[in-house]
């Protein structure tokens, strides 16, 4: 799944919820999304800001579920685990044991761990609790450009739990 899709399938509750911690605890990246859809609705960015937040949520959401959104839309994605839900990017980081600085990946394309290895963890990492951040995350993490974990696609698209 690439970051376009994520939002695409992203159920409307959780994108609201998401772009209002994005506003909250990333302020200018929530401009920069509201800014990138206004161009891609060919509107004044201006418009789009003085919207309700509902209405600025929808639009959104769906520029960045479009395919040349994709780079802004994986950027998006980035900075809300960096900035807003840090802890839950920490935890995913460390049981996979890759080697970060307060969340970045040191290796710049990491090794996948092996099948089984990464199974379990997935499995464990979906079971901690009902957040839907957790399956967010880990499609996040694997549509990076840098990331190319067969295994973890697979996982994915089964929803393997």
């Amino acid at each position: 799944m690439r970051p376009h899709e994520i939002f695409a399938a992203m159920p409307e509750d959780h994108s609201q919820t998401f772009f209002k911690r994005l506003q909250e605890e990333s302020p200018m990246t929530f401009t920069q999304a509201v800014v990138g859809a206004a161009t891609a609705m060919k509107s004044r960015p201006q418009y789009l800001l003085k919207q309700p937040m509902e209405k600025r949520v929808t639009a959104v959401r769906r520029a960045l579920s479009r395919v040349a959104a994709r780079p802004l839309a994986e950027e998006i994605l980035a900075v809300y685990f960096l900035e807003c839900r840090k802890d839950l990017l920490v935890n995913w980081l460390d049981r996979l044991e890759l080697k970060h600085e307060d969340g970045v990946l040191e290796d710049a394309s990491p090794e996948s761990p092996a099948p089984e290895s990464l199974k379990k963890e997935v499995e464990a990492f979906r079971s901690e609790d009902d957040d839907p951040d957790r399956e967010l995350l880990i499609q996040a993490f694997n549509a990076q450009s840098a990331i190319d974990w067969p295994a973890l696609d697979t996982l994915i698209q089964s929803g393997t739990s």
